[in-house]
């Protein structure tokens, strides 16, 4: 039987530095995303890969002294050996300095001008080398580059240009056709509202500033734009063009594009209109993820804030790096990366509730039991049903999330399931269970079931914690294959007879100590502040102690929070930031505004379990009615929902 086809791609990265959390961020989700789909069957085409020519490049060498090539060579290197260390199951890695790139792509721009999509002309306007773009005044923002900031300069020369105006309508209608085409939403209304509405301008598509790159065929003095040759890498890397096209047929078009908001405009724009004069399919989907912020803006080694994975890795272990950046960041919003919540993450979601689950469960195996895991024999507690219907709602939740790229709503259902996990061992109390022989079938059962649902949970966290779910394997004594595939998920009895234990379980996420490592962490980052010949300037600074108000015990008896449950959700029609929800309160459903929709989307939220406070005056926000409030924790700007264990009755009050 013939496998289905899943063709997922990172963006090909910059080669101007070295790599930090950010980009790992990108390649991990996308690897994450990768893992899920060759469990669920599918074979899986993942390429990542590095974009090494243009000005920028060039530059950057120069001002290192060394020749372009041998620059971007060390940076591959240094590249590849990272995702090695992060366990990145990509299948090729496409350089854009490689030979079978370059022959391709001087056919591709043949292609276009043979069809008459490409003239040539003398350009003059407003061009940002970092960004390697032109932008119109309107663009600008603060008469600066919209998307990285930079100074830009006025460019004049002589140029080819691609007639995108050809192709405007064809794209929006595209887009209508296929509205799930870019992800999040409103990365598209962007797209719409700032460059296609407006009117798309021909694109310079040569330069002749510099030569660093796949030269025009028949105009060598001429040098092809980068996003020609960076974008083209999709097709190039399956042998588009070549005289072998076989995986082209095969995984093209791709399945997503995985990218960062800045780069948006390319890959859903320029890439498309280039596909369709080459008469190709488009890729299915665009998503294009935020960025990792830190408490004071963006990553910089001026400011000292810049996080390299190596340095987290090496010291707290790869799974808690990649659970932390797929777990605290939600895909598609920007968020933030402070050393406090990475050690609060490794500490209270790793060591505390999926730690310790394992460590109680093989310990009490071990010692009720002798280490071997009793048999499955149905439901024999009055609690084994509503865990085994927990699990079974659990695994539904994860692979819808997953197959919408949610992979913090994924986790927080897995985290979920630990958490009800570890509710039952305090339901069934198996230490009183022991005490009597009766109740031995009851406490065999207990087991069983601990033993199954930390199975489940590991195969469903493999895809992000790669090296954590063989260690459960291992602990658990679990060898038989048939018992580590997902398909194997919601099924009790895969485990084979006299499965036995480790006899000493040891802890896979040990405990740190909080002050000791944000200390480090916040120490590593420091040693990334670029030198300055800059005298520091000496100000006497006062410190000022923010303190909240308090309030009695009789202020706070007065406010009432109960749990309820979204049941619709949508934009709010005269707010940006404004969700309008349909919330389910047990006994009532009431509308609700939340200033949310910054942090969330609508679609994320139906059916998530929220706290409301309920007996607060209805207020109208723009318009719309809110009879209550949904509470969110906020940590510098960035909003998130707790976390509700779903068999909490919608309405149950919350004391």
């Amino acid at each position: 039987m013939t496998k289905p086809t899943f063709y997922i791609t990172t963006p090909i990265y910059y080669p101007s530095g070295k790599f930090h959390i950010g980009t790992a961020y990108t390649t991990v989700a996308s690897d994450a995303m990768a893992r899920y789909k060759r469990a669920r069957g599918f074979d899986v085409r993942f390429l990542t890969g590095m974009d090494e020519h243009g000005q920028k490049i060039q530059e950057k060498a120069q001002e290192a002294g060394k020749d372009p090539q041998a620059y971007v060579d060390e940076i591959a290197d240094a590249a590849k050996k990272l995702w090695a260390m992060m366990d990145i199951t990509n299948d090729d890695f496409i350089r854009t300095t490689e030979k079978r790139h370059e022959e391709m792509v001087e056919k591709i721009f043949a292609k276009f001008m043979e069809n008459g999509d490409i003239y040539k002309g003398h350009y003059e306007g407003l061009y940002c080398t970092p960004c390697e773009s032109y932008y119109t005044e309107t663009q600008l923002v603060d008469g600066k580059c919209p998307d990285c900031g930079r100074d830009v300069k006025v460019v004049k020369e002589e140029s080819y240009f691609f007639n995108m105006k050809k192709y405007a309508d064809r794209l929006m209608e595209y887009y209508n056709a296929n509205p799930e085409f870019i992800l999040p939403e409103s990365r598209k209304n962007e797209m719409v509202n700032n460059f296609i509405k407006p009117g798309l301008e021909d694109l310079s598509v040569s330069r002749t500033t510099f030569d660093w790159g796949v030269k025009v065929p028949g105009d060598p003095k001429h040098v092809i734009y980068v996003w020609v040759d960076a974008l083209s890498n999709y097709i190039t890397s399956l042998g588009y063009g070549s005289d072998n096209e076989e995986l082209f047929n095969k995984y093209w078009p791709a399945d997503v594009h995985v990218v960062g908001k800045d780069i948006v405009r390319f890959h859903t724009i320029y890439w498309p209109i280039f596909l369709m004069a080459l008469d190709l399919p488009l890729p299915k989907k665009i998503f294009a993820h935020g960025f990792i912020m830190m408490k004071d803006g963006k990553m910089s080694k001026s400011k000292g804030n810049v996080v390299y994975p190596e340095m987290l890795i090496e010291r707290y272990g790869l799974d808690a790096v990649r659970y932390f950046l797929l777990r605290e960041l939600p895909f598609g919003q920007d968020g933030v990366f402070s050393p406090e919540s990475f050690v609060e993450r490794v500490n209270f979601d790793l060591a505390n509730d999926l730690g310790n689950l394992l460590n109680r469960t093989v310990s009490m195996i071990n010692k009720y039991f002798g280490g071997v895991i009793p048999a499955y024999a149905g439901q024999v507690t009055e609690f084994d049903q509503t865990l085994e219907d927990f699990i079974k709602m659990t695994v539904e939740k994860v692979e819808k999330n997953f197959e919408e790229m949610q992979f913090s709503i994924v986790l927080s259902d897995i985290w979920a399931l630990v958490a009800r996990t570890n509710k039952y061992i305090d339901e069934t109390a198996p230490w009183v269970l022991a005490k009597d022989e009766a109740n031995k079938d009851q406490l065999a059962s207990v087991m069983n079931h601990l033993a199954e649902s930390l199975r489940q949970i590991a195969i469903m966290i493999e895809p992000f914690m790669p090296r954590t779910t063989p260690q459960i394997f291992a602990q658990l004594g679990i060898e038989n294959e048939a018992s580590k595939v997902w398909d194997s998920l919601t099924k009790f009895d895969t485990l084979a007879e006299k499965t036995k234990v480790v006899e000493k379980g040891t802890p896979i996420f040990p405990r740190l100590e909080v002050e000791v490592e944000v200390e480090y962490i916040k120490d590593q980052m420091s040693q990334s502040v670029k030198p300055t010949t800059e005298e520091p300037k000496k100000e006497e600074k006062i410190e000022e102690v923010e303190t909240t108000p308090l309030i009695g015990i009789d202020d706070f008896m007065k406010v009432e929070i109960k749990v309820g449950q979204i049941k619709e959700c949508k934009q709010h029609p005269k707010a940006d930031r404004l969700l309008v929800s349909q919330i389910d309160l047990g006994s009532e459903v009431r509308q609700i505004v939340s200033g949310i929709a910054e942090h969330y989307q609508p679609e994320q939220l139906v059916g998530r379990k929220v706290l409301v406070v309920t007996n607060l005056k209805p207020v109208k926000l723009r318009g719309e009615l809110s009879e209550g409030m949904v509470l969110a924790a906020s940590n510098d700007g960035v909003l998130t929902l707790p976390t509700i264990i779903d068999e909490l009755p919608n309405g149950s009050k919350v004391k």
